[in-house]
């Protein structure tokens, strides 16, 4: 049994507070040990020198500066004989004045698992993604998302080492005894770690660092949970993630989290103030831990109540197999839980009870001692991929916080029934961006773009670059460092009679080098409005390793086939970039309308090239530069839409928007005696305004409809020394759906692209 002294025994000596309580100075025990003959007292914490449980202590504050530590000296066991009465005993212990509290020590319980009352499944499904797992699955895909370089011990009975799908790791019983329900502490190493390899399953982590054990049993006499934590405390480092597989009942309350006992709660809360991950099966009791009262009447498992306390760890709860996942019967629940796992149908190694076999497998394991190796998985996953991140580790409230984030996270069937927290979804914290674990690649929609969503241009990208010949060194060219790299007017319109040649340009602003991404580019008519239904395919190719830190990294070329060319002019262009770990979207992604707007704004993986460059002097014989492009209608059916026209040309100069007869009625309030007929084809030549915007109506475009119209401008010859911009942008609504850019380019501009070009020209692309 346990006691504690009052607070105002300095206990600090627990050698020399014993030696005060057997002389009687403390009580009257040596009446008590007349009574009962063979009772002894030891100090509580006898597995570690006093000295270093200080110096535990001292360095938990340092870590944590908000750990207080509780009166861990001021715990005592009493040892009794086998024919005492506890009862009595821990009856007189409390009527003494300097006596706390006394209390039965946590009796050997059997695991938190409830074995052999599960369908078999034929799968490890906790490992999908959500809803149904974690998405471990995705993780493995990212740095230390396999677990390593992270460490992982687990305290409980029993287990078999050398099991077959978990020798590989070499595990070490640290302290304790290897004492009973092998196969259950085998499941439980089995889901976090089994190793992957051609036979069995495969763990949450299995590429671990470490993976070790800790005995409950501290000698065949001797169980002791608080100590088997105390122990770890000593031999685990900050964001080493430990695992408490028990539940006990405590005060009438039917196997709850082992926390509940005063000097079990302690020693968790010194772990986690060292740093150490603690995740805690929340028990197989069914109870409300809001209800659970100590013999105080305090109820200290519900946050709302002023006894209310933290120790920091991960309590894990159990639910069904299969989503939307209910909470079962016999789990632990109440606001104190912080996650659950599958607590039932899970495939790992070992019999899930007492087998020793090395060669066993279950796909009935469950309990909150299944659902806990699961959370444990997804924390040990976590840190793996912080650390290589970035080079750090997340401290225990920090592990909790992301593991508990409803926006991270798969919520149980009904949350405020269950009371079982959540479930960690990994590729969601992953996505999430938080910690920056996976590369983010990105291609530019224009110059100043940095890849997060935005209200800007979309469609004047510098990164999709056409030329009429190949260049040597594409990077030397168009990279980072090339003086070019915040360019837009390097691209030529479409050169007829020959190859042209794209090149690409793209960045990594992500936490780990993006190997392999690959981009397909594709080609549409120039419109204000390109949908998936006009892209035709240009060609494909898989770009350099993109380094993290933004560096502009070009590839290239992409041969456009002079067969394949349609005509010579200006074509819009379409690039998506794709990665196995920031995945781009298909233009079947985009069949659905709300979908389609969305991507255009919120991806960074995709990008339009809709901007020309185009001499500022009219060709020869002509008064005006003129430029067609298409205004095209939705794809799934008639919607109000608008076209704006922004032009920035100097003083003097003039423009037109030429429309078709039959929509000229629709583009305009009014017929204005300004407005130009054509008297050929009857088209109808609106004045723009030439430093400013224009905007048109809204009105019904029927889908798939393809309007072409025309841009003119005439700009004085004597402001012809340098360039102007302009575009044509299609809205519906107040939302940008696209634009058609024009760079009205001096001679001297074009003539430093071309010189450019040729500078680096290299030979024909092959």
């Amino acid at each position: 049994m346990t006691v504690r002294l009052q607070d105002f025994i300095k206990a600090r000596n627990p050698d020399e507070t014993v030696e005060l309580i057997e002389a009687g100075e403390l009580g009257p025990w040596p009446q008590l040990a007349a009574d009962f003959p063979g009772l002894k007292m030891r100090p509580r914490w006898h597995s570690i020198e006093t000295a270093q449980l200080e110096k535990l202590l001292e360095k938990a504050q340092q870590v944590d500066p908000s750990y207080r530590p509780g009166p861990i000296f001021q715990y005592f066991e009493i040892i009794c004989p086998n024919d005492a009465k506890p009862s009595e005993i821990i009856k007189r212990l409390k009527s003494w004045s300097t006596v706390a509290d006394a209390w039965h020590a946590p009796v050997p319980q059997e695991p938190p698992v409830t074995p052999n009352n599960d369908p078999r499944f034929p799968n490890q499904g906790y490992l999908d993604p959500a809803p149904e797992g974690i998405d471990a699955e995705f993780a493995w895909t990212i740095a230390g998302g396999d677990g390593a370089g992270q460490n992982f011990v687990d305290i409980e009975w029993g287990w078999t080492l050398n099991h077959e799908d978990l020798v590989a790791h070499g595990a070490a019983l640290l302290s304790g005894l290897n004492n009973g329900y092998e196969g259950h502490g085998t499941a439980v190493l089995g889901e976090v770690a089994a190793v992957d390899n051609a036979i069995g399953c495969v763990g949450i982590t299995p590429e671990l660092a470490s993976v070790n054990v800790i005995g409950q049993w501290r000698t065949a006499t001797d169980f002791d949970i608080a100590d088997a934590i105390l122990d770890a405390c000593g031999q685990m480092g900050f964001g080493d993630v430990l695992l408490l597989e028990a539940h006990n009942s405590f005060n009438g309350y039917s196997l709850v989290p082992v926390e509940a006992f005063d000097d079990t709660y302690e020693m968790i809360r010194l772990a986690t103030a060292l740093g150490i991950i603690v995740v805690e099966a929340g028990g197989n009791g069914g109870e409300d831990l809001n209800l659970v009262t100590n013999t105080g009447g305090e109820n200290f498992f519900d946050p709302t109540d002023a006894s209310f306390r933290d120790s920091g760890a991960i309590i894990v709860g159990a639910a069904s197999d299969t989503a939307p996942h209910s909470r079962l019967g016999f789990s632990s629940h109440g606001e104190r839980i912080d996650c659950y796992g599958w607590g039932e149908g899970i495939d790992t190694t070992g019999d899930g009870w007492t087998g020793t076999s090395t060669s066993a497998y279950t796909s009935s394991f469950g309990g909150t001692s299944g659902a806990s190796p699961i959370v444990t998985g997804a924390a040990l996953s976590v840190q793996g991929m912080v650390e290589a991140a970035t080079g750090g580790r997340l401290s225990p409230a920090q592990m909790r916080a992301v593991l508990t984030n409803p926006a991270t996270s798969t919520a149980s069937d009904n949350p405020m029934v269950d009371r079982i927290g959540v479930m960690p979804n990994l590729r969601a914290i992953i996505e999430a961006g938080d910690f920056n674990m996976r590369p983010d690649v990105y291609i530019r929609d224009y110059v100043g773009d940095t890849g997060d969503p935005h209200a800007g241009a979309i469609s004047a990208s510098p990164d999709v670059i056409l030329v009429p010949a190949t260049v040597a060194d594409p990077q030397l060219a168009y990279g980072d460092g090339s003086g070019t790299e915040n360019l837009s007017n390097l691209g030529y319109e479409a050169t007829g009679g020959q190859d042209n040649f794209v090149y690409l340009r793209s960045l990594n602003r992500g936490g780990a080098l993006a190997a392999g991404t690959t981009v397909d580019v594709f080609w549409s008519p120039a419109s204000t409005l390109v949908t998936p239904d006009l892209w035709q395919p240009v060609g494909s190719l898989v770009m350099p390793n993109l380094p993290t830190g933004d560096t502009l990294v070009a590839a290239g070329p992409i041969t456009w086939a002079e067969a394949d060319l349609p005509a010579p002019g200006h074509y819009c262009f379409v690039a998506i970039l794709s990665h196995p770990q920031d995945p781009g979207a298909t233009p079947a992604d985009f069949l659905d309308w709300d979908n389609f707007r969305a991507f255009i704004r919120n991806n960074n993986n995709v990008t339009w090239r809709n901007f020309n460059v185009v001499p500022n002097t009219p060709p020869p014989g002509l008064e005006m530069i003129a430029q067609k492009f298409l205004m095209a209608g939705a794809f799934d059916k008639t919607r109000k839409m608008r076209l704006e026209i922004a032009l920035r040309l100097p003083k003097g100069a003039k423009a037109l928007l030429n429309l078709p007869p039959q929509l000229a009625e629709s583009f305009l309030l009014h017929r204005s005696p300004f407005l130009k007929i054509d008297k050929k084809d009857g088209s109808v030549g609106v004045p723009l305004n030439p430093a400013g915007i224009t905007r048109f109506r809204d009105f019904g475009f029927p889908p798939k409809i393809r309007h072409e119209l025309e841009l003119r401008v005439s700009i004085p010859e004597e402001q012809r020394d340098r360039s102007y911009l302009g575009w044509a942008a299609q809205f519906e609504g107040e939302e940008e759906l696209g634009r058609v850019t024009w760079s009205f380019a001096s001679a001297e501009e074009l003539k430093k692209r071309d010189a450019h070009l040729k500078q680096f020209a290299g030979k024909p692309a092959v």
